[in-house]
């Protein structure tokens, strides 16, 4: 693939992702699979390989001016360069209106804490990041979201033997609805582990 095309790419993957076109999506208690979430969580090594290995051509003559060729090439590359970790969204069901973990929660959670404790995931800190739908208020939503989110990086810790020092959790009120459409949609109220890359 020409250079241009990669940079071409590269751009329009990033616009995309900025606008909100790479709808999330969020796993249900049925559907959290330990690799589902490794897969999910785990740094894209195959991206930072492709990005250290230089690239081979025997010719190339630039269809645009050289100058626009270097900025968006090096645009693409302090974009590929960033260091980015994994995340997972997940559907984490709590007793309305608290921040008490369901039975079926805590299921999901022991999938997820075998999945932080893979080899893939050794070593890699996560952001656990509550979310609420706007039902309730800005204040109380960023209350509750935090509660959450402390909940279960606690149930991580307490139950499933995790170092605390790997965890840290973050509410995030209502402020990154995934279902717009409908604002009380279960998706709106979830809990996202956010792997941190190294």
């Amino acid at each position: 693939m020409k250079i241009a095309t990669r940079v071409v790419l590269a751009l329009l993957g990033a616009l995309l992702a900025g606008t909100g076109f790479a709808q999330e999506k969020v796993l249900r208690e049925g559907q959290v699979t330990e690799r589902a979430l490794v897969d999910a969580l785990a740094p894209p090594a195959a991206a930072a390989s492709a990005a250290e290995e230089p690239m081979r051509m025997r010719s190339f003559r630039p269809t645009v001016r050289p100058a626009a060729v270097a900025g968006a090439t090096a645009a693409a590359g302090a974009a590929a360069a960033a260091p980015q970790g994994g995340r997972a969204s997940i559907l984490v069901t709590f007793v309305t209106d608290s921040a008490e973990l369901t039975g079926r929660a805590k299921s999901a959670l022991d999938v997820l804490a075998n999945a932080m404790k893979s080899e893939r995931l050794a070593g890699v800190r996560f952001t656990i990041e509550g979310h609420a739908d706007p039902r309730g208020g800005e204040e109380y939503n960023q209350r509750l979201s935090t509660a959450r989110a402390e909940t279960v990086r606690q149930y991580l810790i307490g139950h499933a033997g995790l170092p605390a020092e790997r965890l840290d959790a973050v509410g995030k009120g209502s402020s990154e609805l995934l279902n717009k459409n409908d604002v009380t949609a279960p998706e709106n109220r979830r809990v996202t582990i956010v792997s941190k890359a190294n």
